[in-house]
């Protein structure tokens, strides 16, 4: 994989593809940015498949886990629907614990073979996200490497070879992973209006996760962040990603 890393020459993210994978730890991590672009690529008549690692069951401290992950996979459902995206799938890893190894590589990898997306989107992995602010969420951390090792496992027939004779052939489709909120951003997606208020109303969906976040405000939040990454790319509204071509 080769990491494009000009950050004087932003440039557009390609869109000549029709399927894409999103794949991120937590129900709300792509609503932070990431989803207006999904709106835009579901407007456009391309297949938006939602995959999440973990099941968020550890992300409201008032709630015991058995009680918050079904209410935080109802809440990322209506995330989805709000983009138009076509599945939501949720793996079985245990949130706020996520270690790097041949599991998540494995789990991963069979996803890619069975959605054979051309396009992959997760969140930032970097310590940092753009703009500052605190050391980023070890799950995160662990997926960004994963995810990109899975990408390679995905085309390798003799790497995971249980997976096709599970009826998962390899699939080396994937041109581009593209990472979300990344302080090291090499692309942008331009955004209209109607998409940033549909990535808007995808991050309302996640009304009882953010009544827990105190001082957040999220209704300035995306706005202000797709306007700050449209000055970086010379358009008025945008959302920026660090892009690995494969």
């Amino acid at each position: 994989m080769t990491e494009t890393t000009e950050k004087s020459v932003p440039r557009p993210l390609p869109e000549d593809w029709d399927r894409v994978l999103a794949v991120v730890a937590h129900p709300d991590d792509l609503e932070f940015g990431s989803s207006s672009a999904l709106a835009r690529w579901t407007g456009q008549g391309k297949d938006v498949v939602e995959l999440l690692v973990t099941k968020g069951e550890a992300g409201i401290d008032g709630l015991a886990p058995e009680e918050c992950a079904p209410l935080r996979m109802a809440e990322q459902h209506a995330s989805a629907a709000a983009v138009g995206a076509s599945t939501v799938e949720f793996l079985d890893f245990p949130d706020g614990t996520l270690e790097y190894g041949l599991p998540l590589r494995r789990a991963v990898a069979a996803a890619v073979r069975r959605y054979r997306p051309e396009a992959i989107v997760s969140i930032n992995f970097r310590d940092h996200f753009a703009g500052g602010g605190g050391f980023n969420h070890a799950d995160h951390r662990v997926l960004g490497p994963a995810l990109l090792d899975a990408v390679r496992d995905a085309a390798n027939r003799w790497v995971f070879p249980e997976l096709k004779e599970e009826g998962l052939d390899p699939w080396s489709g994937v041109r581009f992973v593209a990472f979300g909120a990344s302080p090291r951003a090499t692309h942008y997606v331009e955004l209209s209006e109607a998409d940033l208020a549909a990535g808007v109303a995808s991050l309302d969906a996640h009304a009882v996760y953010l009544s827990n976040l105190d001082g957040f405000d999220q209704k300035s939040f995306l706005p202000e962040a797709a306007a700050r990454a449209g000055a970086w790319a010379g358009v008025p509204l945008a959302t920026a990603f660090e892009v690995f071509e494969v």
